[in-house]
């Protein structure tokens, strides 16, 4: 609605772990050394990089999540992050960031931060039909056990752990659809939009 471009900032972590993956490097051997090869491949990241289906798969994404928290791997992909907010690609006239540090790290002079949680149970399934929906045969104990690792990796991160940002709106989306959960998003937007 507002014509801003879009950056999941979490597939530029998830595209440096299948980079590592398909170099054959385990999650500990991208994020050892220095520099780490973790750190190499975040700066080699391409935009087919970024389009690839495989970033969506479990062990992508728990490896994303070890590999973000190697600071040289997050020092390596903040100037992308930097950039995309500065100078939004395709002359957008602004940027919509999404990710675990957006906030309190990337873009803390942002003008609108939101928040947006749902438990654990919540995420676990919507994360479970995506991936069943995809012809993915997964358990759902599974994934939530994932989900709940991965949480605890990233709030106990030393560099740029998952926290909201002092002034961010929390927008808790348990009990909503995704319908549901734009509008409230949406509603927050407009409240603080100039």
């Amino acid at each position: 609605r507002l014509g801003f471009a879009h950056l999941d900032t979490g597939s530029l972590y998830r595209a440096t772990a299948l980079r590592c993956l398909r170099a054959g490097l385990t999650p500990d051997q991208s994020t050892a050394g220095t520099p780490p090869p973790a750190a190499e491949e975040a700066m080699a990241i391409t935009p087919e990089d970024l389009a690839d289906p495989d970033l969506r798969q479990e062990h992508v994404g728990q490896c994303a999540s070890v590999v973000s928290s190697c600071p040289a791997v997050r020092k390596a992909l903040l100037d992308f992050q930097h950039a995309f907010c500065d100078n939004p690609p395709g002359g957008k006239p602004g940027a919509v960031l999404d990710g675990r540090d957006i906030g309190t790290v990337i873009c803390p002079d942002a003008q609108v931060k939101l928040f947006v949680t749902a438990g654990v149970d919540t995420r676990a399934l919507r994360r479970w039909k995506e991936l069943m929906d995809a012809g993915k045969q997964v358990i759902l104990e599974d994934v939530k056990q994932q989900m709940a690792d991965r949480d605890s990796r990233d709030s106990g991160r030393d560099t740029a752990p998952l926290a909201a940002a002092e002034d961010a709106v929390t927008l808790d989306t348990s009990d909503m659809d995704p319908d549901e959960s734009f509008l409230a998003a949406w509603a927050e937007v407009v409240k603080r939009m100039p």
